[in-house]
C-alpha cells in the first residue's frame, strides 16, 4: 500500500476579478518529498502556495493535506468552508516561509520563535525556549537569540523565520522564494538550512529562482506557465533536458 500524498491538488483553480491565475492545477506531493516549483513572475506558483494553507480560497477544485481537505468540509457532494478557527487549526501543522521575512521587530529572535507555540498551542515558556534555543542552534544561529531583527542582517533574518516556522512543528514546509530579496553572499547559508531539512525528511514545497539548489535537492519539479503546470519530472531531467518549448526558453534565461 503506498502512502497517501503530503499534498493533493485536484483541478485547482483560482482567479482573482477577471485574471485566471491557476488554471487547472493536479498534482501530488509525497510525505518526505522535496518538491520544487519554477517558473517566470505571474505564473501562479506563489498564489499557489497560499492556496495549500487557505491564505487565498481556490474557486473551483480540490486540495488536501494529509488526506484532509484544506480549508472546507464535504457534506453529501457539497463543500462547505470552515470556519476561522478550524482553518487556523489546519494551518498549525503547515510552516511557511516569505519571501519578507515578517519577524516581530520588537522581539529578539528567541522571542520570534517562542511566540506561536505560547500564544497558539499554550506551550509554557519554559518548554517554548528550549524548543527555540534548539532550533536557532540549528539554523547556525546559537549566538543570536538575544538580537532583533534589525541587529540581524537579511540571511539571518530569513533562517530566523525558518526556525520560527518549525517551532510549531508543522508536518509541511512552505517556502516561497526564501532567497530572492537577499545579498547573494546570504543566499548560501539559508539554502545550507533547507538542505539540512529536507535530509531530515522534512516535507518541503519550494518556489525557488535556485536551480542548482532544485537540481541537487530537489526530488521533483514542476515548471509552471500561465497557471498551468507545463512539464514537471525529476529535477535533473527537466533542467538538464527541457521537452517544452516553454521550459527551453524559460531555462535559456536563467541558466
Amino acid at each position: 500500500m503506498t502512502a497517501q500524498p503530503m499534498v493533493k491538488a485536484e483541478g485547482v483553480h483560482k482567479s482573482y476579478g477577471a485574471a485566471h491565475i491557476l488554471r487547472g492545477i493536479d498534482l501530488e506531493v509525497a510525505p518526505r518529498e522535496v518538491f520544487c516549483l519554477v517558473g517566470p513572475s505571474g505564473s501562479g506558483k506563489s498564489t499557489f502556495l497560499r492556496c495549500i494553507n487557505h491564505l487565498e480560497r481556490v474557486n473551483s477544485g480540490r486540495l488536501s493535506v494529509d488526506g484532509q481537505l484544506v480549508g472546507y468540509k464535504q457534506k453529501g457532494d457539497k463543500l462547505y468552508e470552515l470556519k476561522d478557527s478550524e482553518v487556523a487549526a489546519q494551518r498549525r501543522d503547515i510552516g511557511m516561509v516569505f519571501q519578507r521575512f515578517n519577524l516581530f521587530p520588537h522581539m529578539t529572535a528567541i522571542e520570534n520563535v517562542m511566540e506561536a507555540p505560547v500564544m497558539v498551542k499554550g506551550e509554557s515558556k519554559a518548554v517554548a525556549r528550549e524548543r527555540a534555543v534548539r532550533l536557532l542552534d540549528r539554523v547556525g544561529l546559537g549566538e543570536k537569540g538575544g538580537n532583533y531583527p534589525s541587529q540581524l542582517s537579511g540571511g539571518q533574518q530569513q533562517r530566523v523565520a525558518i526556525a520560527r516556522a518549525l517551532a510549531m512543528e508543522p508536518k509541511l514546509m512552505l517556502f516561497d522564494e526564501p532567497t530572492s530579496a537577499l545579498d547573494p553572499e546570504l543566499v548560501g547559508d539559508v539554502l545550507d538550512v533547507m538542505r539540512d531539512l529536507a535530509e531530515s525528511g522534512m516535507t518541503m514545497i519550494v518556489v525557488t529562482h535556485e536551480m542548482g539548489f532544485a537540481r541537487e535537492v530537489g526530488d521533483n519539479l514542476v515548471f509552471m506557465d500561465g497557471g498551468v503546470v507545463v512539464e514537471s519530472g525529476n529535477p535533473r531531467d527537466v533542467l538538464g533536458n527541457p521537452q517544452h518549448d516553454r521550459t527551453k526558453a524559460f531555462l535559456s534565461k536563467v541558466l
